[in-house]
């Protein structure tokens, strides 16, 4: 029998050298201006204030990031100083890392200027690995970054190549011949050990790969050697995206981009067909649903649309994200043009069809759910709740508000039945149970007469008392509640409460109105 061997792994490094000085670039242009001498970014390291960027022609003056301001400014007399602006550093870099799902899900961020990519099984869609790195630095150099880019077995490899050697593609199994001519600082291994290494007269990587492992291992430390084992492909480590990975995703490119609303809907409309259809192949249903939008200048746009319903159905999955986009408070900004549109399914559960009762009550819940989704989507998740019970006898803490399409369950706790005609307790409650004045029979009788906002009310019939204790563990208040119901002579019902008991301690009894049935 013939074997069938795992595909290779394939990752893409991409470095950023110079992020800082291309986002104030970047800037500039945005606002119609221009430095009009070498740009440099600084940062207080102690006391002295040192370069962390520099844009090509500062860098070609010899200005170089670690160098002394004072220093700089001794070689070159005008020069362009910025404070460095780690956030927005950071900020950037994120963006670009989203851009960068257009080419992989398997994204992560490896600060403060680099990205990382698995590209297992996904170079043909750009005409081979060449083409997929064509097309990166040609988009990135658009945008107006630099960048320099690697591929190779493992991500350390390509990181390394990208970092500290010319960029480029490693094939399969190639990487030891790759990295050979590397410097150690490729290892990016501490100050301390790099000097040693050197003193050693161990300089390059192919210097390292000669020798035996477990003497470098107790002189340098394992992670030196695990470093080196990664460059030079022995060892994978795989990379943890840095979002959830979808479980369905369809997706369409464009040659020339999009911007019409007629368009975008008519390609969402198709999306959700293709989307829907993987999930009636595999019994699922989405819960959670995803649009993202790639514009042709880099910027990324995503929506999130959730269902209180597992949802296989294109036209109703299209019908909510036409309204989610209608109801967006910023409006879907084409720009230039979407070159790419991917509709996506992060989470979903199981979905067998399912046979209706004959009463109609499945299509009714059907019907009810469907309303939920559809003002959810309109009106954002957070606007349409539904209470759901907790594990808690104290009526304030009964039940929590949730959105109306989360699938929190209702938890188990026991509910009193009802009598004389009334629910057990009222649907509303006071926030702040106001006191009341009543005349009860003495010591644990039902309130006969109450006086609330200077008005008397005569007592005809009450139910109770229900007892309900305090919860000991978050209370401190170790008294007791008798609640009752009552309903006086025009027939209104309140629920009243007795907190304390007469002639039992110091504290004076009180009574209190908690609701009012309707």
């Amino acid at each position: 029998m013939k074997s069938i061997g795992l595909r290779k792994k394939r990752y893409l490094a991409l470095w950023l050298p110079l992020i800082s000085t291309d986002r104030l670039h970047r800037q500039f242009r945005a606002n119609g201006q221009k430095p009009a001498d070498p740009l440099v970014v600084v940062a207080r390291k102690g006391n002295v204030s040192t370069l962390v960027g520099a844009d090509a022609p500062a860098r070609a003056k010899g200005l170089v990031p670690g160098l002394k301001l004072a220093d700089a400014r001794a070689r070159v007399a005008r020069v362009d100083v910025v404070e460095h602006d780690e956030e927005a550093d950071a900020k950037l870099v994120e963006a670009i890392a989203d851009w960068c799902d257009r080419y992989s899900p398997f994204v992560a961020i490896e600060p403060p200027d680099g990205i990382v990519c698995d590209i297992t099984g996904v170079a043909h869609l750009f005409g081979g690995e060449p083409g997929l790195i064509a097309d990166m630095e040609g988009r990135l150099r658009m945008q107006g970054f630099s960048a320099r880019i690697a591929i190779a077995g493992t991500s350390r490899a390509a990181r390394a190549l990208a970092r500290f050697g010319g960029g480029g593609i490693a094939p399969p199994d190639a990487e030891a011949q790759w990295t050979a001519t590397l410097r150690i600082e490729a290892l990016e291994c501490e100050s301390k050990i790099s000097l040693a290494l050197h003193r050693a007269g161990l300089k390059r990587i192919a210097d390292l790969a000669a020798r035996p492992r477990q003497p470098l291992a107790a002189r340098f430390g394992e992670a030196m050697t695990t470093a080196l084992a990664q460059i030079l492909g022995e060892v994978d480590l795989p990379i943890t995206p840095r979002r959830p990975l979808p479980d369905f995703v369809a997706e369409q490119r464009f040659a020339d981009p999009i911007g019409l609303r007629d368009d975008i809907s008519l390609v969402l409309e198709t999306l959700s067909e293709r989307l829907c259809a993987q999930l009636h192949r595999h019994g699922q249903g989405g819960r959670c649903f995803e649009a993202a939008f790639f514009r042709a200048d880099g910027k990324v746009t995503r929506i999130e649309l959730l269902s209180g319903q597992p949802l296989k159905d294109a036209k109703s999955l299209r019908r909510l994200f036409d309204m989610r986009l209608e109801a967006l408070t910023d409006p879907l900004d084409p720009g230039f043009g979407f070159d790419l549109i991917r509709l996506a399914a992060l989470a979903g559960d199981d979905m067998p069809a399912a046979q209706s009762g004959l009463d109609g009550r499945a299509m009714a819940e059907v019907e009810v759910r469907d309303l939920t989704d559809r003002l959810s989507a309109r009106f954002g998740a957070g606007s349409v709740t539904r209470f759901v019970p907790r594990n808690s006898h104290l009526p304030e803490q009964a039940v929590c508000e949730v959105a109306a399409i989360s699938d929190e369950r209702p938890a188990g706790v026991w509910r009193p039945g009802q009598s004389f005609g009334m629910p057990s307790r009222p649907l509303f409650l006071f926030h702040l149970p106001p006191n009341i004045e009543v005349i009860a029979e003495v010591p644990h009788g039902p309130p006969r007469r109450f006086r609330w906002r200077k008005a008397w009310f005569d007592i005809l019939r009450a139910e109770g008392p229900e007892r309900i204790s305090p919860e000991w563990w978050h209370d401190a208040d170790e008294r007791d509640r008798d609640y009752f119901r009552i309903e006086d002579a025009k027939g209104r019902r309140f629920w009243v409460y007795r907190h304390g008991f007469y002639g039992a301690g110091s504290d004076p009894v009180r009574w209190y109105l908690h609701g009012i049935f309707p």
